[in-house]
């Protein structure tokens, strides 16, 4: 889920303030704990948000967020942003409390006003949705939200306001706009928008059409594991296009695809194999094993 995805980010973010804490289960991290107890009882916000960190992840205590629960709240009611956020998420997901959209929105709303850029992003998810907020969707709050963050820097958010525009969700189709943002979401390694810049650089949609550029993008996309950027690449590759015509190559690729769960990927494999010779399936099939394996090690690499 992308709410969770970005909740964790912001997390992770969070921990980092007291980077460099002893290994849980240690005397020195027992210390920070302590530490970080005394602060938080004593009213300190930026420690109870700490201390919620490490009960939500169960870094250096149990987990338990219900825990986690109840030092977030003390640090929002503060009006710490990061408490609002925090407690928001946790309505969000109904995470030791049971899941209230219309609270959530609420702590959002508080500490997205205070700039919190991953905040604004999942407050315009819940107004998308139109979850937890009067009426039905409502695009145009999403919209002013999206574009808060999106000109933070959050890729996220940069991806959304680039669907918006694409769809013509709270605002006039523009696919220039919509290309625009994906491309800025994609420079920092957001592959759901580096295949979606992909498929708009071969059409030719909003930029001018330009096989290489999707070829780039597409491949960018795939090897982070994208699923739709993996047949797309196959695709390319068994076509010509933007790449010398490669049948090995984009049967490898379509068959990632295919287990991935693409379903016109399996009719794309048929065709193919009509025009593959034996040697040429052999080899297609070994090279299959070796995108696969490299897949799987990025992934096991990755933080």
């Amino acid at each position: 889920m992308r709410c969770m995805k970005i909740l964790l980010t912001l997390f992770v973010i969070v921990v980092s303030l007291f980077a460099g804490a002893a290994m849980p289960g240690s005397a020195a991290a027992q210390d920070t704990v302590d530490q970080l107890r005394q602060k938080a009882e004593r009213g300190d916000a930026r420690a109870q948000v700490n201390l919620g960190v490490m009960y939500y992840t169960g870094k250096g205590v149990p987990q338990d967020y219900q825990e986690a629960l109840k030092w977030f709240r003390q640090a929002a009611e503060q009006g710490d942003a990061w408490g609002q956020s925090m407690l928001g998420g946790l309505y969000d997901q109904g995470r030791g409390v049971p899941q209230d959209y219309q609270e959530a929105v609420k702590w959002y709303r508080l500490a997205a006003a205070q700039g919190v850029a991953p905040t604004q992003y999942m407050l315009g998810n819940l107004y998308r949705n139109g979850q937890g907020v009067p009426g039905n969707r409502d695009y145009q709050e999403a919209l002013k939200w999206y574009r808060l963050a999106a000109e933070q820097g959050l890729p996220e958010a940069q991806n959304e306001l680039g669907f918006m525009y694409g769809m013509g969700l709270g605002v006039p189709r523009d696919h220039q706009e919509a290309a625009k943002w994906y491309r800025l979401a994609a420079a920092q390694g957001y592959a759901e928008a580096q295949y979606k810049l992909a498929v708009m650089c071969k059409d030719g949609q909003g930029v001018p059409q330009n096989y290489e550029e999707a070829m780039k993008w597409f491949r960018q996309a795939a090897e982070q594991g994208h699923e739709g950027a993996q047949f797309g690449l196959g695709g390319m590759y068994a076509t010509g296009q933007g790449v010398p015509q490669n049948y090995v190559e984009g049967y490898a690729w379509i068959v990632i695809a295919a287990r991935h769960g693409i379903e016109k990927a399996n009719q794309a494999i048929a065709v193919l194999r009509k025009k593959m010779d034996a040697s040429q399936i052999a080899a297609a099939e070994q090279r299959t094993k070796e995108i696969q394996a490299e897949l799987e090690r990025k992934k096991s690499a990755a933080p």
